[in-house]
């Protein structure tokens, strides 16, 4: 197997506006960006906050282990396009941070870890800690937070303190 078919398939953990039914999943299942497959339903092995933030209700996971709770979302099986794409979109190495994480799948009467591709928040004001965590994101959820699109440079300064 050479390198390049080795890279043709990623494991991508989503648990915002990817998501099934929310406002960024035409991202996962628009040919022009790339495959993008669902795999199952999965959550965190570690905890984390799930916080949503800024003038425009974006959902953004802290990168804080331990803290928050375990994160219930998506997983999907991408191509080196698609997961392109997704950098583009989560604006990855600047404001999102992507890295490899666990997650746990339940596959008939047992569970699995996977090794998966999350996007995360690194560079965070500390009272950001403080706000409302949640398990299980939706942008029509109880907190009256709906998502709207953004400036990633605005939201950026809105995380930071920049």
């Amino acid at each position: 197997m050479d390198h390049k078919e080795f890279n043709m398939s990623h494991k991508v953990f989503v648990y915002g506006t990817l998501k099934r039914n929310e406002p960024n999943h035409h991202w996962l299942t628009d040919p022009n960006n790339g495959v993008g497959k669902f795999i199952a339903e999965g959550t965190t092995k570690n905890k984390y906050p799930l916080i949503i933030a800024t003038k425009y209700n974006i959902p953004f996971l802290l990168f804080s282990p331990g803290n928050g709770h375990y994160i219930k979302g998506e997983v999907y099986e991408v191509d080196d396009l698609m997961l392109s794409k997704l950098d583009i979109l989560e604006d990855h190495p600047d404001f999102y941070i992507r890295e490899i994480d666990d997650i746990l799948v339940k596959k008939e009467n047992e569970t699995q870890t996977l090794k998966c591709w999350v996007y995360f928040i690194k560079n965070f004001k500390p009272d950001l800690l403080q706000r409302r965590s949640m398990d299980n994101y939706s942008s029509h959820g109880n907190h009256g937070l709906p998502y709207m699109e953004s400036n990633n440079e605005s939201t950026l300064e809105d995380l930071n303190g920049a």
